[in-house]
Order: C-alpha cells, then sequence, then structure tokens
C-alpha cells in the first residue's frame, strides 16, 4: 500500500520556490483586468537596512559623477549651441559647429592628434607586451623588475610632466649632458617642431608598466594545461606563443586598445611641459584637447571649447562602436 502525502510535508525547495513566484504573476484571466494589482512584495527589516546601507555606500559616487559628470556635461551640450564667455550669453545655434570646420586651427590639432594615437598606440601596446613576456617568470629578480616598471605609473602626471621637461631642457637638461660629454651635438626635442611629436611619443614609453600589469593578469589566467599540451605535441615556443598566449590575451588586448584610443585622442598633457602653453612651436604639439583648453581657458570662448568637446566625443562614440562591431577577434573563454 502507497504512502499518502499529508498537508504537513515538506515540499522541494525548488518546488515552493516556482509556486511562489507563480502566485505573484498575474493569471491569464487578469492580464486585461484594469482593476488588477499586482500583489506587494514586503521587504523584511533586515533587507531594508542592507538596501540603505548600500546606497548611502555609492552615494559618493553617484553624487561625484552627477556633480563632476553629468551636470558639467549637460552644461556644455547647453552652451555649445550659444556664443558664452563664462559671463555673457547669446544664441549662436550650429554657429560653433559650423566654426569648428572651418577653424584652421582644428585641422592642425586633428592631423597632430591623428599622427600621436596612430603612433603611440601600437607602439605602446607592442612594448608593454613584450614587457610582460619578460617578467612573466619565476626568476629571482622578477618582483623587483615588476616594481621598478610600474613605479612610473604612480607618479602623478603633472610631477612626470615637469620631470620630463627638465631632463630634455636644452641647457641643463641631463639627456643633452650625455649628448654633450659624448662629443655629440644637443638633440632639441620640444625645441624645433621636426622633433617635438617624437620627443612626445618617447615621453610616453614612460607609462607603459601600466599595460604591463594588465597583461600579466592575462597571462596568470591561461590555463597551463593549453602549454604541456603543445608541448607533447611538439610545439615550440614561438608557436606556443602565435596559437595560446596571443588568442588566449585578446580580451586584455582589446581593452587595452579601446582605452588607449580614447585616452590618446583626449590627451592634452603637453600643457604641463611644451612650449607655448603646450603648443609647441610652430604648433607643433598642438592636440586637440589642447585646443579645448586653449579655446575655454586661454580665449574664454566656452561656447566654441563645449562645441569641440562634443564633436571629439562623437568621434570617440564612433570610433568605439567600430571598434566592438569588429571585435570578433577576441576569444572569450567558453566560446
Amino acid at each position: 500500500m502507497e504512502p499518502t502525502a499529508t498537508g504537513n510535508e515538506k515540499k522541494p525547495f525548488l518546488v515552493a520556490l516556482k509556486e511562489k513566484a507563480s502566485s505573484l504573476l498575474p493569471k491569464k484571466k487578469d492580464v486585461g483586468d484594469p482593476n488588477f494589482k499586482r500583489p506587494k512584495i514586503k521587504m523584511s527589516a533586515s533587507r531594508k537596512k542592507e538596501t540603505i546601507a548600500g546606497w548611502v555606500c555609492c552615494s559618493p559616487l553617484i553624487i561625484g559623477l552627477a556633480l563632476f559628470t553629468a551636470i558639467p556635461m549637460f552644461c556644455s551640450l547647453i552652451w555649445s549651441f550659444f556664443w558664452y564667455d563664462g559671463f555673457n550669453m547669446s544664441p549662436a545655434g550650429f554657429g560653433n559647429f559650423v566654426h569648428a570646420f572651418t577653424d584652421a586651427q582644428v585641422g592642425t590639432a586633428a592631423l597632430n592628434t591623428l599622427i600621436y594615437a596612430c603612433v603611440n598606440i601600437p607602439l605602446n601596446l607592442v612594448l608593454s607586451y613584450f614587457l610582460a613576456l619578460l617578467v612573466n617568470n619565476s626568476h629571482k629578480f622578477t618582483r623587483v623588475f615588476r616594481v621598478l616598471f610600474y613605479l612610473p605609473v604612480v607618479i602623478p602626471a603633472v610631477v612626470s610632466g615637469l620631470l620630463w621637461k627638465d631632463l630634455f631642457d636644452n641647457t641643463y637638461g641631463i639627456f643633452n649632458k650625455i649628448l654633450t660629454s659624448l662629443g655629440l651635438d644637443k638633440f632639441p626635442f620640444f625645441m624645433d617642431p621636426k622633433t617635438a611629436m617624437f620627443s612626445l611619443i618617447f615621453m610616453g614609453l614612460w607609462g607603459i608598466g601600466g599595460g604591463m600589469i594588465l597583461w600579466l593578469s592575462a597571462f596568470k589566467n591561461i590555463p597551463k594545461d593549453l602549454y604541456e599540451s603543445a608541448k607533447v605535441d611538439g610545439a615550440n615556443a614561438f608557436q606556443r606563443f602565435c596559437h595560446i598566449t596571443i588568442p588566449m590575451s585578446t580580451p586584455i588586448i582589446f581593452f587595452n586598445l579601446v582605452t588607449s584610443v580614447i585616452g590618446s585622442l583626449q590627451y592634452n598633457g603637453t600643457l604641463i611641459f611644451a612650449p607655448r602653453d603646450g603648443r609647441g612651436y610652430e604648433d607643433s604639439l598642438l592636440l586637440y584637447g589642447v585646443k579645448i583648453y586653449w579655446e575655454a581657458i586661454r580665449v574664454g570662448d566656452i561656447g566654441y571649447a563645449s562645441a569641440l568637446s562634443w564633436l571629439l566625443c562623437i568621434v570617440i562614440s564612433l570610433l568605439t562602436f567600430v571598434l566592438f562591431k569588429t571585435s570578433k577577434w577576441v576569444f572569450y573563454g567558453g566560446e
């Protein structure tokens, strides 16, 4: 004789959870009923405390984003359609945007930024990648080298810029002192328009340690079984690098590529160390970010600077969209 189920018998957890969830959903006959009210789910006191605590912890970030990102972006969007100098405002329509396409300096800044980005991005990605490969081992002094390579990233950008300004100085800079001690001519660095961009790109190599850390994190996530299997199959070091290391680190390659594109296009660090308030001689270092700063702070045309900022935002958004749409080469685990 089979046992019969009693009302006091406990139901399986998943069955009880399913019944509870279905009771909260509207029945088919109630879907079109205008008088139907969805039952309210009461939150326990402990759950309310956790929710309040979560919002309190998130509030500094939310307030900071609102005050220093969302509100300024909204204001700049409004200012871009006005002639605005910080005190007086008059309607301009699309005048600021039209002026951006007829301003010769904008063309120079866009060209300089394009050259800087096209050289700086692949150079930093490749060098930081191979630097990470060099320190991705368990030798005795590996950790020391990792710290030394990463130290420049810790130095604030302003301090770093002033430091390089002194190193590149034509009179008492240490680089030119080394050259003269070897009987060579001084190198002009930022003092010559022909060498200014080269000097800027060379200076950018100072921070490749930041990319190195990201590459190392990618290498540590590659299963060692893959390398062991490849060795058993007779793959040499170069083959393992091409067919395992690079494909398995493509997510970080893609991440570094996107962030490098965004950072390079809006770079304005030359304001700290380059002559002529960051523009360089003959506008050789006039980058797009420097142009925005110059119009907003030096000239005082905040409306025009806001329009330039939104044009840059549109370009960066389009490039980011294209990068994501063409990211089929990125390999994510489990695909």
